[in-house]
This record gives structure tokens, sequence and C-alpha cells, in this order.
């Protein structure tokens, strides 16, 4: 039998990894995928139960969006996106302009969600600039926040594991301490509270307001900092400082958008609407690499000029607007078009949570569970009391993984928090399988 493993090891550098690791646990390498399900070259079965880093949406070879990828292979596979366009990039504006949250209408297509961080960053740095407040430079941004890895994208992201060495680089961000609800410092619980901590915000704004051009935002959920989750109020007041302060809004829903909070979008919790939305992921179904920066049409105008007026916002990818992964995003969106199927996510979502705070909230080292839609975090402390963390260099979460991979369970945890971010079509049975073999996992390294 071939050893892929060994193969792979001798050219491939992995994301976010201490290659070390794979010395003592080699990558699995995937020879198939159908549905939850991913099957390794050993014909070994794994639920994907973090949907391929929060990507793949409605699972592996879902045969709807394979037939469109299929279609489009052969008609047109890519075209220069400046004066050009495909009809694939047109209809899905067209549908998507349908279900973004009101005011989003003007599309910028990059090639993946980093990409569209940094444009929307850009734009709205532009767009301060060709509207008479050039002093408008800087942006906020939350603690712990996560919004991708290229420099911009870092500056504005607040966790130390991807952003502390390169911080000589780094541009000076504004940081709102933003809301930690299970380790609330007002004591209260985020059912039920009046979003006290953004008074954290209002006194950045008082202090910066003048001088940013733009606040960036993880909505109702900050994945990278543990899905930590907060009250919707808490977008409204942020909506409302913005509004003040002339400063644009920007949602990161790259990780939260297309149905992951139990609506299409999380803003739609709040009910307010964000300058500019960025999304990835999900758009495709996970299938092609692609994410979109929406904006409004007043910030659109505001570039709208004669070309020597030089106000064209000069930003570009190659495979901006990629009709085959516009194919797949197409397909996505006719799949969720009638509702169905983030009617059933929402149904299943309430015995997902049940039966994971019924096995799991008894743990002796089980600080909080905490839910959003489908997603579900288990934050695992050493002192459930007094809420101490474990030491980082346990590495406690790590190990829960690896026991749970030999289960054909794939939970890659955050740090010490363990979570749950299915495939929106996961069912009963398999919600059952992959929460037992979790606490199992976590029985073998806890007690």
């Amino acid at each position: 039998m071939e050893n892929w493993s060994e193969r792979d090891l001798k050219y491939i550098w992995h994301p976010c990894s201490q290659m070390k690791d794979y010395a003592e646990l080699p990558p699995i390498v995937i020879e198939r995928g159908d549905g939850v399900y991913l099957y390794d070259t050993s014909g070994k079965k794994y639920i994907d139960v973090i949907s391929s880093w929060w990507c793949n949406l409605l699972g592996h070879c879902n045969p709807k969006i394979n037939e469109a990828v299929k279609k489009q292979i052969d008609e047109l596979e890519h075209v220069i996106f400046a004066n050009f366009s495909n009809k694939r990039a047109i209809e899905l504006c067209e549908k998507l302009i349908k279900v973004l949250p009101s005011g989003l209408c003007k599309f910028n297509f990059s090639d993946n969600g980093s990409a569209s961080i940094e444009c929307a960053m850009k734009m709205s740095f532009q767009y301060h600039y060709q509207t008479g407040a050039p002093k408008k430079k800087r942006f906020m941004a939350l603690t712990d926040a996560y919004h991708g890895e290229t420099i911009g994208a870092l500056s504005a992201g607040g966790c130390d594991l991807y952003s502390e060495i390169y911080k000589p680089m780094l541009m000076d961000v504004v940081r709102i301490d933003g809301p930690d609800c299970y380790r609330c410092p007002y004591g209260l619980c985020r059912d039920n509270c009046s979003c006290e901590c953004a008074q954290k915000a209002e006194e950045a704004f008082e202090k910066y307001g003048d001088e940013t051009c733009a606040l960036l935002v993880e909505p109702l959920l900050q994945g990278s900092a543990g899905m930590k989750i907060y009250p919707p109020l808490y977008l409204k007041k942020l909506r409302n400082l913005c509004d003040e302060y002339n400063v644009i809004l920007i949602a990161d829903e790259i990780a939260t958008g297309y149905g992951r909070t139990g609506k299409m979008f999380a803003f739609g919790h709040a009910g307010v609407s964000p300058d500019i939305i960025c999304l990835s992921k999900g758009l495709t179904g996970g299938y092609m690499p692609m994410s979109l920066a929406v904006t409004t049409q007043k910030i659109y105008d505001a570039f709208y000029a004669d070309y020597n007026d030089g106000k064209a916002f000069m930003h570009s990818h190659t495979y901006s607007g990629n009709p085959l992964a516009c194919s797949a995003a197409n397909a996505v969106l006719d799949i969720l078009s009638d509702g169905s199927v983030l009617k059933n996510a929402n149904n299943n979502s309430v015995y997902f949570n049940k039966i994971i705070k019924e096995k799991f909230e008894g743990h002796k080292n089980v600080g909080e569970v905490r839910s959003i839609g489908l997603i579900n975090a288990i934050e695992l402390v050493k002192d459930k009391t007094s809420k101490e963390p474990f030491e980082p260099g346990l590495r406690i979460g790590y190990q829960v993984y690896k026991k749970a991979l030999n289960r054909g369970v794939i939970l890659r945890p955050l740090g010490n928090v363990i979570y749950f971010n299915p495939p929106l079509i996961i069912g009963k049975d398999d919600m059952d399988y992959v929460t037992d073999a979790a606490l199992a996992s976590l029985k073998d390294i806890l007690g």
C-alpha cells in the first residue's frame, strides 16, 4: 500500500501547524467525501463536524453543486474581470442582493476571506479620503478578533497566536475590549443583559472616533477567540456609534454567514445593516476559493468619477469573478432558496444543543457550553468555580482532538475550546455519534 502521508510530508508545509507534530500524527490523506463524511486512503470514515474549516455548508460532493461546476467548466473556466464579465457572476449578485442585509448592493469580488477584508479596509480608507475626511486613517477592532492573515487583516485581528511575532510590521489598530460573556467583568448574563460592555466601545469612539475610518467586527460569534458568543444588542450599539462618528461598519461574516448562526447572516439577528459585508467560506459551499465585499450605493458613489479624477478603486485579483466559483455559489443559493435547509438545521440545532448540554455540562472540567445555530462550543477549564483555564502548554484540546480522530470524528479545537460546526445537513444520528465520541475522548484525557 502506498504511503501517502510520507509523500505528503516530503513536500507540503501545512497551514496553521507545527510541522513537528506531524511526526507523531501524520497527515490524514482524504480520498473522497460524501455528505458529512470523509474517507481516507485506507477507507476509514470520519465525520467532518467542523465543515473543513467551516466552509463546507451543504456536505461534501453535493450533487447539485457538482453538476453546476461540471456544466460550467465546459462553457467558460475564467475571464479577466476588468472590462469583461460573465453570466454566473451577474446571476450571483442578482440572487444575493435578495437575501443580504438591506442597503448592500455593490459587489466587489476577491478570491479568499482575508482578501475581502483587505478590500473592505482599503475601500473604507479611500472613501473617507475622497469625501472630505482625510484625517480618518485608523481602524478599530475588538480584542480577540480574527479577520484573516494578510497584513491588513492580521492588523485588525487581536489573537496573539497569529499576530504576536509580526507586530513590528502591523498597523496600529485601536483595540476595543470586546464582550466576554463567560467571564463577564460586570457579572451579568448574555441572555438578559443590556450589553454594559459596550461602554468600552463608547470610550474608544469618544477618544478615537474622529480619526477612525472603519470598525471591523465578527457579528455575534468571535470564532478563533474560542467561539465567544455575544448578544445582538451589542451590534446595534456599534451601529449607533458608527453613525454618530461617521465610521464605516465592516461586518466580517466570512464565518458567520450563510445560516451558521440560524439566520442567513448574523446581522439579521440585530435588525441593522453594516456598511460593508465580507463573505467567503460558505459562499461557494466549500467548493472553490472566492469572496465578496459588498457595500452600499453611498460608498460606491464616492469612487464614481471621471478617470482623470483619480478616484477609481485600483484593487484587483486575477481570479475575481471566477465563473467556476460563481457557478458553485449560485448552486448554493438555489439549494437554500426555499428555506427548507435552514429550517431543518434550526430544528436540529435545538436537539444538538440539548444533547451536548446533557452530556457535557456535568463534567468537572467543562466551564461553559455555548451555542448559536448549529455551532456549539465547550470551554474546558482547570477549575470550574474560578473559571481558571488550563495552561496552554498542556494542549488539552489537542489531546482530545487526537483521541476523537481515532473514533472517526474531526473536532480540531481552538485552544482548550472543543467545538462543533457541522454542515447544515447533519442529521440527529450523526449528532448522537459525534457527541458520544467527543465525550469519550474528553474522559480519556481528563477522566
